[in-house]
């Protein structure tokens, strides 16, 4: 009896947390459409159709338009991983513009408001943006950013069109300048828009809003609108969110409900893969239901026995509408932390730590009291020796004291949770004049097949010796008795080929310092090999020409050439693209001007290591690009060549892909070339173009980018 008391208790109390209204409902839905992002040129094309109208139509200062010919307004927004997009369409049948860029807001102007992280502060923050356009600035100025200034502007794109009735504003803002971070979908955003009216010039006669009422909303986050990152018709801002530590043993999973949906099938587990592939004939198939929230981690739930703590959860949402359309949803995921200690600071593997460094780190869940462990013999903190115990401490923090030089340190923090004692991790760092700097990078991915080992000596050394392996703990425990001893490196020698290793695979390397009367045994390192083969990422070229090295003189333009409009490279240093790439520090700029006669603009390289096109079973050529919305739509293609015979040449499907203004991947079965006769095991020469070898061609300029060209088996999924 007591039993069932309990349980009908624990129910009601539960769904009466699930009942709850969340208080962060959003006042606008702001979608990513399916069919792609618009082009930034002041015309309204079909991917607008997506957003929702919204008016703009309050006045906060000075007086109210006479009527909607004087100042009246709508605005709709779309969003992608890149951008946040804008249309704003003013009535204003007196335009004025004579107050410059720094008090654009005296004329006809619109103002934008976005807050990346919608934290509605009274006061703004680094995420906290104000952007004004004022009309017929768009060929003289750049938009003015209140708040922030410069840094908020960098990568804005727009357009400026009068019309019969007014103006229009269309434009993109890169999150990067909003928020330093791609956002997620789901994820809420403050967001407000302003119009400013001057009548007669010589300043603002008014200002109307879409959301707020109060003159302050230019400074105040707190009262801007809350908008929602729709994706299409999928369920969206899950709640924990994506990613959280959600520190209890149960939960109730909340989500916004795609705009047409009706029912909601829920999906659930611990491995994302079997979430992601899930049917309803799957174990991680929670039913079909109308709310949207779900209880886990409760009796008569998902997960009864209450969630593990040390795992993390994934779910999907898949939203049904009317007609039983299924939409995907994403799958989220949220972590129930473990007992043990986590999250150390230093972090594990960390390198040239200062001698007065505080230990801190995150407690495991339910501790109490933490036992903290130090010293520089891994196997002295492993068995807890007296002398490395530094006290029990309430606090997740712990005085190291002061640290020895040139030294490898260990700790360990024992969690405590008033019935039972939990051991930690071993966690390592080194102090100053310790070896250092691995390349590759501890923990690297995506290396080349036939990587060079290098690091810095200790300081006091005489030499080191290199163990390598493809197991953590050998390599840790090996001596140089054991296989995966290399051997003794003298100083000047920090390097180390280990030959071509396999595909996709994980090594493990330590080096360790040898003295005069003794050696310290050093981290251990790890890295990954690619699962591709690199024709070339771009990342080698430097602005040294004067050495050959520059990126013109390994990818040839058409300098010097009446028939080829390309130029590699910019003309001045930095000569590659270090802003926009697709990963790692640079990428190829590939301008093209196919006029006055010439019809193809096309960079070529000549290959030296890379020239075995079925090495490894690859099957794939992919290459990323990105355009620009102002080039010319000319076809975009690519060649390669044997170092006798025809070339082959396939041509990009999309003839707008020299407009693309995101990343886009190209993927080209070699099979493709082999078609057209090439030996695939003997590449001599590869060629980027665009222009009319692809097929008919408008004629014209632009710039690409170009990055990450490389070879895979199968195609790569994104």
């Amino acid at each position: 009896m007591y039993r069932k008391f309990l349980y009908v208790l624990s129910l009601i109390i539960v769904l009466s947390l699930a009942g709850m209204i969340r208080a962060a409902d959003p006042d606008v839905l702001i979608r990513n459409p399916d069919i792609g992002m618009p082009v930034i040129d002041g015309v309204m094309d079909d991917p607008w159709s997506y957003a929702t109208e919204q008016e703009v139509a309050t006045t906060i200062v000075g007086s109210a338009p006479s009527g909607p010919a004087d100042c009246s307004g709508t605005w709709r927004a779309l969003w992608d991983y890149d951008y946040i997009y804008a249309w704003v369409e003013v009535n204003d049948e007196a335009l004025q513009a004579d107050s410059g860029r720094d008090t654009s807001w005296q004329d006809d102007s619109v103002e934008f408001y976005v807050d990346g992280d919608n934290s509605k502060l009274d006061a703004v923050d680094e995420n906290d943006h104000q952007y004004t356009f004022a009309w017929n600035n768009g060929e003289l100025e750049q938009p003015r950013a209140n708040h922030h200034g410069e840094p908020s502007i960098v990568g804005i794109e727009y357009a400026v069109v009068t019309t019969g009735s007014g103006y229009l504003f269309e434009l993109r803002i890169p999150w990067m300048s909003i928020m330093g971070k791609p956002p997620v979908a789901g994820q809420l955003i403050g967001i407000e828009v302003f119009i400013n009216d001057d009548d007669d010039g010589g300043g603002e006669d008014s200002q109307i809003a879409w959301f707020g009422t109060e003159e302050r909303g230019w400074q105040t986050p707190s009262i801007w609108a809350t908008g929602l990152l729709v994706a299409g018709n999928k369920a969206g801002a899950p709640d924990p969110p994506d990613g959280a530590i959600h520190s209890d043993i149960w939960a109730t999973l909340r989500w916004t409900a795609g705009p047409t949906a009706v029912s909601h099938d829920v999906y659930i587990g611990d491995d994302r893969d079997a979430v992601d592939n899930a049917t309803h004939d799957s174990d991680e198939f929670r039913g079909n239901q109308t709310s949207n929230f779900i209880v886990v981690g409760f009796p008569g739930y998902p997960y009864p026995e209450g969630l593990v703590p040390g795992t993390t959860y994934h779910w999907r949402i898949d939203e049904i509408d009317a007609e039983g359309t299924v939409y995907k949803g994403v799958v989220w995921r949220f972590s129930i932390p473990p007992k043990t200690a986590y999250a150390p600071d230093p972090a594990d593997g960390a390198e040239f730590v200062g001698p007065d460094v505080t230990l801190t780190w995150t407690p495991g869940f339910g501790s109490k009291l933490h036992h903290v462990y130090l010293g520089d013999n891994r196997a002295d903190v492993e068995a807890a020796a007296p002398t490395t115990y530094k006290g029990p401490s309430g606090l997740a923090t712990s005085d190291a004291g002061t640290l020895e030089r040139e030294k490898i340190y260990y700790w360990r923090v024992d969690e405590f949770d008033g019935m039972e004692t939990h051991t930690g991790d071993i966690w390592s760092f080194t102090t100053p004049g310790a070896v250092g700097h691995a390349q590759p990078a501890n923990n690297a991915t995506g290396v080349p097949m036939t990587p060079t080992l290098s690091w810095t000596p200790a300081d006091h050394a005489t030499s080191h010796q290199l163990y390598f392996g493809t197991d953590k703990d050998t390599v840790q425990n090996a001596t140089t008795a054991s296989p995966e001893y290399v051997g003794n490196k003298a100083l000047g020698s920090e390097s180390h080929a280990p030959g071509k290793l396999d595909w996709h695979a994980s090594y493990y390397w330590r080096v360790d310092a040898v003295y005069a009367a003794n050696t310290v045994k050093g981290l251990v390192w790890s890295f990954t090999t690619a699962d591709f083969i690199s024709v070339d990422d771009f990342e080698s070229y430097t602005d040294d020409d004067a050495a050959g090295e520059a990126i013109w003189q390994t990818w040839v333009d058409g300098f010097g050439m009446a028939d080829n409009g390309a130029q590699v490279g910019y003309l001045l240093p930095p000569y590659c693209e270090q802003a926009a790439v697709h990963s790692g520090n640079q990428a190829m700029p590939l301008l093209y001007e196919n006029v006055d006669g010439v019809t193809n603009s096309e960079a070529m390289v000549s290959l030296a290591a890379t020239r075995d096109w079925t090495a490894e079973g690859v099957g794939q050529l992919s290459l990323w690009f990105r355009g620009g919305s102002a080039n010319a739509a000319d076809p975009m293609y690519v060649t390669i060549a044997n170092s006798s015979g025809a070339p082959a040449i396939v041509v990009n499907d999309d003839p707008e892909a020299a407009r693309a203004r995101a990343w886009t991947e190209w993927v080209i079965p070699l099979q493709a070339f082999a078609d057209q006769g090439i030996n695939l095991g003997n590449v001599d020469k590869l060629v980027i173009g665009l222009g009319s070898k692809a097929g008919p061609a408008v004629g014209g300029s632009g710039k690409m980018i170009v990055d990450d060209i490389r070879l895979y088996r199968t195609e790569p999924q994104r």
